[in-house]
C-alpha cells in the first residue's frame, strides 16, 4: 500500500495525484460516471433510499457465533425449573442437529428481574441486565436450519446458501457512507478465529464489489498491509502511481470489470485510511475511566472490550455499519457459544468475555447522545434446546442446536426500551406467539434506517433480488 506524504492527502491534490495523465483522468471519469467514486445506490436502481425518515443513521451488529441459549439468558421459563429431569411432552421427536434428545434441563444460572420494566435476565449477564430498559427483546425468532454455516449465512444474508449479499453490504449499497476516509461497512472478527463460513459472512455477493465488508482487527495491526514494509520516497510513489494508473486504464478499457473498479477505489480509500485508521485504533486516547468501563484493564474482557470501543469510534467518524463477531472457529476447544458438552463452562466463558463490554457500549452510546440514532443489534444463528443433549435420553450438561425458537435483541434508534416481543412455549423450545423470521428481523432493521425492504433491490440473473427475498413484516410493536 502507498505511504503518501501529507501534502498528497488533500482531497483535490489526491484526486489529481491518483489520476496522473490523460489515462488516469479518463479512468476517473469512467468511475464517476458509474457511481464508483461515491457512496449510495447506483443510478440503475431508480429508487434510492431513504424511502422515509430514518430513525437510525448507523448500526452496530453483534453476532454471537455458535447458538446462544435463550433459556439460560433472556427467556425466563419457570416451568422449566419445575420439569427439570423430565421428558419433553411433544407430539413428535424434536428435530435437532445431533438427534440426541435428553431430559429437560433447568438453567445453570438464576434469573432475577431488572430495570423499571422488570425484565427477567439470568445472572450470566449481570452487567447487561442493568441496560434492559434500553433494550427490546424478540423472543419468538425461528430459523430454517440448525447447521452452523447455513444458519450463519441466513442470519446475515437472509439465505442459507452462500453468494448473497450480507445485511451490511445491502446497507452500503443503499445508504453509502458519511465519510471519505473510512469504509462504509467494517467487520471486527473475534481475535480467536473466524465464524462458520469465514469471510463469506461479510461478502458483497452479487452487489458491486465495493460493498463488501472491510476487516479491521482490534488487536495488533488494525488492517494488514495498509502501510508498506519499507518507507518509499515521494518520487518512487509518484512513478508507481503513474504506472499503475496507466496499466489500470488499459485493462479497464480492454475488459472493464467491477472487481478492478472496486480495487482502484480500494487503493484510493487505503491512501486516506493510512491517516484515519491509526487514529481510530488509538484506544489509549480514551480516558482511563472509559477504558476500564469497557474492560480493557482485565484479561478476560480486553479483547471484546477493544472491539466494542473501536466500533464506537468508527461510528463516530462516519462508518455506516460495524459488525462485531463474538466467538470464532469451531472445533476443540470451543471458542464460541456452541455449548454441546457443558453449558456452564461454555456460556460462562463467552458471556464473561462480552457482558461488561456490551453493557459499556450501550451506556457509552447513550451518554454521548449517539444511541438515539444508532441501532444496536444482538443475534445468533439459532438458540439451544431446553432439554439436554444425550444419546441415552438422560440428563446431560450440554444443549443441542435449536432452530425452533430463540431470542435476539435490539436497542437504540427508533426501538422501544424495556419491551419483549413474542414468546416461546412453556419450556422455551418452540416460538408460538408472533413467530419472527429472519426476513422480519431484516425488514425491521432496514425500516429503522429509512429503507423500505421491498424497494431496496438489485437485478441479478433475471431476478430483482432483495435482502428479504419475497417475505418480511416490520415488527411495529417494538418501534417508538
Amino acid at each position: 500500500m502507498f505511504n503518501l506524504p501529507a501534502e498528497f492527502l488533500d482531497r483535490r491534490q489526491f484526486l489529481s495525484f491518483s489520476g496522473h495523465g490523460l489515462g488516469g483522468v479518463a479512468l476517473l471519469s469512467l468511475l464517476a460516471r458509474d457511481g464508483l467514486l461515491a457512496g449510495g445506490v447506483p443510478s440503475e436502481s431508480g429508487d434510492p433510499p431513504p424511502h422515509h425518515k430514518p430513525r437510525a443513521r448507523r448500526a452496530i451488529h453483534i453476532y454471537a457465533c455458535g447458538g446462544v441459549s435463550q433459556v439460560d439468558t433472556f427467556d425466563y421459563k419457570p416451568e422449566l425449573l419445575r420439569l427439570h429431569g423430565k421428558s419433553l411432552n411433544a407430539d413428535e421427536r424434536p428435530d435437532v442437529f445431533f438427534g440426541q434428545v435428553g431430559l429437560l434441563r433447568k438453567p445453570d444460572w438464576e434469573f432475577q428481574q431488572h430495570g423499571e420494566c422488570g425484565k427477567w435476565v439470568s445472572s450470566l449477564f449481570p452487567h447487561l441486565a442493568g441496560e434492559v430498559d434500553r433494550m427490546a427483546f424478540i423472543h419468538s425468532m425461528f430459523a430454517e436450519t440448525s447447521n452452523h454455516t447455513p444458519g450463519t449465512f441466513q442470519a446475515n444474508t437472509g439465505f442459507r446458501l452462500n453468494g448473497f449479499p450480507t445485511m451490511g453490504a445491502w446497507l452500503s449499497y443503499g445508504l453509502g457512507n458519511e465519510t471519505e476516509d473510512l469504509p462504509t461497512y467494517v467487520v471486527i472478527p473475534d481475535n480467536r478465529g473466524l465464524p462458520a463460513g469465514g469471510s463469506i459472512n461479510w461478502s458483497n455477493g452479487f452487489l458491486p464489489a465495493r460493498h463488501q465488508g472491510v476487516v479491521v482487527k482490534s488487536r495488533g495491526t488494525a488492517i494488514a498491509d495498509l502501510n508498506p514494509a519499507k518507507p518509499l520516497s515521494a518520487e518512487t510513489e509518484l512513478a508507481s502511481r503513474k504506472l499503475l494508473a496507466e496499466v489500470n486504464r488499459k485493462h479497464f478499457d480492454d475488459r472493464g470489470h467491477d472487481d478492478l473498479a472496486a480495487r482502484i477505489r480500494a487503493y484510493e480509500l487505503a491512501a486516506r485510511m493510512q491517516l484515519a485508521v491509526p487514529e481510530v485504533a488509538a484506544l489509549d486516547k480514551e480516558t482511563e475511566a472509559t477504558q476500564e468501563a469497557y474492560g480493557l484493564d482485565q484479561p478476560k474482557t480486553v479483547d471484546f472490550g477493544r472491539s466494542c470501543l473501536m466500533a464506537r469510534r468508527l461510528l463516530e467518524r462516519g462508518v455506516r455499519f460495524v459488525q462485531l463477531f463474538a466467538g470464532g472457529a469451531f472445533g476443540s476447544p470451543r471458542i464460541n457459544w456452541d455449548g454441546h458438552e457443558n453449558m456452564r463452562e461454555n456460556h460462562g466463558q463467552e458471556a464473561g468475555r462480552c457482558d461488561q463490554p456490551l453493557a459499556a457500549l450501550l451506556s457509552d452510546l447513550n451518554q454521548r447522545g449517539m444511541l438515539d440514532d444508532t441501532l444496536v443489534l444482538f443475534t445468533s444463528e439459532f438458540g439451544r434446546t431446553p432439554f439436554a443433549q444425550s444419546a441415552d435420553g438422560v440428563l446431560g450438561s450440554g444443549r443441542d442446536h435449536n432452530q425452533a425458537g430463540f431470542t435476539t435483541w435490539m436497542s437504540g434508534g427508533g426501538v422501544k426500551g424495556g419491551v419483549s416481543y413474542g414468546a416461546t412455549d412453556d419450556v422455551g423450545y418452540r416460538a408460538v406467539d408472533k413467530r419472527t423470521s429472519w426476513y422480519d428481523f431484516h425488514a425491521t432493521v432496514l425500516h429503522l434506517l429509512g429503507i423500505n425492504h421491498e424497494r431496496l433491490t438489485y437485478y441479478h440473473n433475471g431476478i430483482r433480488r432483495r435482502l428479504t427475498n419475497v417475505h418480511g413484516e416490520i415488527l411495529q410493536e417494538i418501534l417508538v
